[in-house]
């Protein structure tokens, strides 16, 4: 997995850099603030998975967030603390495919 840095945009206009979704999955920082941008330019959708750590009443997982991007299209996912592994202090990410998908984090 590897770990797509986060880019500051603090003026408007400022360039945003995407890399290649990495297909054993990814990593990123979280907060109020970070915003995932996957870029679909395969002709079919695909879909990115944020993992949800943690558990409601000690036991009930909480259920992952899928995101489906369609062919073509960019899309902006908010990457709140929830979704922060306690281990590693990052959010986890796993794509259906890679083909085509890239990928920016943004603040």
């Amino acid at each position: 997995m590897a770990n797509i840095p986060t880019q500051v945009i603090a003026q408007p206009g400022t360039a945003i850099t995407f890399t290649a979704a990495a297909g054993g999955g990814d990593h990123c920082a979280t907060g109020s603030d970070v915003k995932l941008l996957v870029k679909n330019g395969d002709a079919s959708s695909h879909t990115v998975t944020l993992a949800t750590p943690g558990t409601v009443d000690g036991d009930l997982a909480i259920a992952d967030r899928a995101v489906t991007v369609a062919a073509g299209a960019t899309v902006c996912v908010p990457v709140t603390d929830r979704y922060r592994d306690p281990s590693t202090g990052l959010a986890s990410l796993t794509y259906d495919a890679v083909t085509a998908v890239t990928v920016a984090v943004i603040r």
